[in-house]
């Protein structure tokens, strides 16, 4: 049937309307989003980490590719970027890619203090966030626990002067769970960031439950292993219910199951490429899988 005039023009507006939107991103496609539980704040369920990835320096090429990266990352509904004075010059090029690509509003600014000298803590925190560009941070963490006592007095008072809008704490690599554990017990904490991947589920025992029960909202770091988990299985073939959960790769496969997690509130993979970022976004698309599915999918990797 052939269109008439303003049939043809609203198609090609549409047409070229698509044409402008990146690729992956729709205004019907969201990202799937959980409530952090002590504000119930909504938050893509998928963030992007920077160690590593965005200690590149001086260097204007490897800074403007940085700078494509968290374009696509925020094209495609990404909010959370994660950061830490410990991550070299991290910081700074986080600064000038939000200034580049013109997103300070939008982001979730989340740092942290690393300095064994709790009284030193508020000026490394200011020079963090003089870096970044940004008016506050939305969450700062204490890093790996280093002079956390100190650290979490100096980020409170922060919060209740409305410099702050949560305070956490963080681990990696599985260290130091008994300590971990015991403060969350202990103290009133809004987030707790720890290492969680389908190798690594040592916290499952005892801290995420223990995060759930408390209140507090639960980011997962390296859940590839720093790309080590891809590269163990990337030779090995997707089983065939991949589909069922979305899943197109053994990125999408892995972070999956992180994210999946009932006490899981945000993963932080990172990565140097615009179509990593956007294949690890669109894993936040589809439904999750349940327990049962999250099941089958350990059971697989075992056989492997």
């Amino acid at each position: 049937m052939p269109l008439n005039r303003r049939q043809l023009i609203g198609s090609l507006a549409i047409a070229s309307l698509n044409a402008l939107v990146p690729q992956f991103v729709r205004a019907q496609d969201a990202l799937l989003t959980k409530k952090i539980p002590s504000s119930g704040e909504a938050l893509p369920i998928v963030g992007l980490g920077s160690w590593i990835t965005f200690n590149v320096g001086d260097d204007p090429v490897a800074r403007d590719s940085s700078a494509e990266v968290m374009q696509a990352f925020f094209d495609a509904g990404g909010r959370m970027i994660d950061s830490s004075p410990m991550y070299g010059s991290a910081q700074e090029v986080i600064g000038y890619c939000l200034r580049k690509t013109g997103n300070a509003a939008n982001v979730f600014a989340t740092d942290k203090v690393w300095i064994a000298n709790g009284d030193e803590g508020p000026d490394q925190i200011e020079r963090s966030r003089t870096l970044w560009g940004v008016d506050r941070f939305d969450l700062l963490q204490v890093h790996n626990l280093v002079a956390w006592e100190a650290h979490l007095d100096t980020l409170n008072a922060m919060k209740d002067e409305g410099k702050l809008r949560y305070v956490g704490i963080t681990t990696s690599h599985g260290r130091r769970h008994n300590e971990l554990e015991r403060i969350m017990r202990k103290h009133d904490l809004d987030f707790v960031q720890l290492t969680y991947n389908i190798a690594d589920r040592e916290v499952e025992s005892r801290l995420l439950p223990l995060a759930q029960e408390k209140g507090i909202a639960v980011i997962a770091n390296r859940p590839f292993r720093r790309k080590e988990l891809i590269y163990r299985f990337e030779e090995e073939k997707l089983p065939e219910w991949a589909d069922e959960i979305g899943a197109a790769s053994w990125a999408q496969f892995l972070l999956k199951f992180v994210i999946s997690h009932p006490a899981i509130t945000c993963a932080v993979p990172a990565t140097t490429r615009v179509d990593h970022v956007r294949e690890n976004l669109e894993t936040a698309r589809a439904a999750l899988p349940g327990e049962k599915m999250r099941q089958r999918m350990v059971a697989y990797i075992r056989e492997l």
